[in-house]
């Protein structure tokens, strides 16, 4: 069954005085699904948030909510709302009045406004807390208090600034759960702005990655992780190691490159390669292995020149023939009975790397 598409950014531009933030993008968001926007500080996706929320006007472009038009209407007249993180919440008001504060704008009835509120606040796990003020509150229950304020309208669409970015690792992991639960329980749309991969992984039905004003891949965070379409793409979403080799040999989706001398089984998925291309081999860490014997058909010669205990895992450096390092990241067991210095066989399984293009390094 075909998705129902309710956003469509299309073509949609921002320039702020000779600074191009977004560059022609376009994007359908479908209903009731949890998009997020992924990408480093400055790449463009809070100013893509923005302009959906009505907050700013695009150059060029335009946007469709539900198939209207609403590029040039204000924020008031769009069916959304924006959770950003730091909450913004009235100070001199209680939890409850916080909630309640959209539903008076609009003049719903006093009792229907109590009950709104009520199940707003039961839905964020904060039921008897109405009568606190936000000074009472910690740090995560102020931000169900600003998520309960947002889904107490009942929109259409949810956007979400880094609303997570001020909460300490623990916190932050638990509420990534709670959000994911609530966005499913209401079926509401939610679009999420993060910088923070495993965030983005943990939580996402799909991932828009973002780079300098554009979308580099759109896709399931699997088909991201395991298939990256760039090196970029490649060493923002979890740690990878970045190959260079080259194509001997191309029958289809399947390879063979010649890397540090040997030959290297691999398979295409991304980009269609030819006999004598360049190209990067992306490894992921933690699925390298290596040791004094090899334990698979396939192996690489090398040195192992660091090791370090890292809390349940080791971290190996390896240098290959060629120069090329591959980070290791495994169970601490592993190859404990080598030393610093010595020759070591490298191996992974194939299927779990990626090819993608070379490009200059930044």
């Amino acid at each position: 069954m075909e998705q129902k598409i309710l956003l469509s950014v299309q073509g949609v531009s921002k320039s702020f005085g000779e600074n191009e933030v977004l560059k022609s993008l376009s994007i359908d968001v479908h209903e009731g699904e949890f998009l997020t926007l992924l990408g480093p500080s400055g790449c463009g996706k809070t100013t893509l948030l923005r302009l959906i929320a009505g907050l700013e006007e695009p150059t060029n472009g335009k946007i469709l909510l539900d198939g209207a038009d609403m590029t040039g209407q204000p924020p008031e007249k769009r069916p959304l709302n924006t959770v950003f993180q730091n909450y913004a919440l009235f100070p001199h008001m209680n939890v409850a009045q916080n909630v309640a504060y959209g539903l008076k704008l609009r003049r719903v009835p006093k009792k229907e406004i109590a009950v709104k509120v009520d199940e707003a606040l039961s839905l964020v796990q904060l039921a008897g807390y109405g009568k606190r003020t936000p000074a009472q509150l910690s740090g995560g229950q102020r931000q169900r208090v600003a998520i309960a304020r947002a889904i107490v309208l009942a929109p259409r669409l949810l956007l979400l600034d880094e609303p997570l970015g001020a909460l300490d690792l623990q916190l932050r992991r638990q509420m990534q759960q709670e959000l994911k639960k609530l966005q499913k329980t209401l079926g509401i749309t939610f679009i999420y702005v993060t910088h923070d991969q495993e965030e983005a992984l943990n939580m996402s039905d799909r991932i828009a990655v973002m780079r300098e004003g554009v979308i580099c891949q759109l896709g399931a965070p699997q088909e991201i992780y395991e298939h990256p379409n760039s090196m970029f793409t490649a060493q923002f979403i979890g740690q990878t190691n970045l190959l260079h080799a080259s194509v001997t040999a191309a029958e289809g989706d399947k390879l063979t490159l010649r890397l540090a001398g040997a030959d290297v089984p691999a398979a295409s998925y991304q980009m269609s390669c030819h006999a004598g291309d360049n190209v990067c081999l992306s490894v992921r860490m933690e699925r390298v292995r290596y040791g004094a014997k090899p334990q698979q058909t396939f192996h690489l010669p090398a040195v192992l020149e660091e090791k370090q205990y890292t809390g349940g895992s080791q971290r190996s450096v390896l240098r290959l023939n060629d120069g090329q390092r591959v980070v290791c990241l495994g169970d601490s067991q592993d190859g404990t009975s080598v030393s610093i210095g010595q020759q070591v066989a490298v191996w992974w399984e194939p299927a779990g790397t990626a090819v993608v293009p070379e490009e200059a390094r930044p």
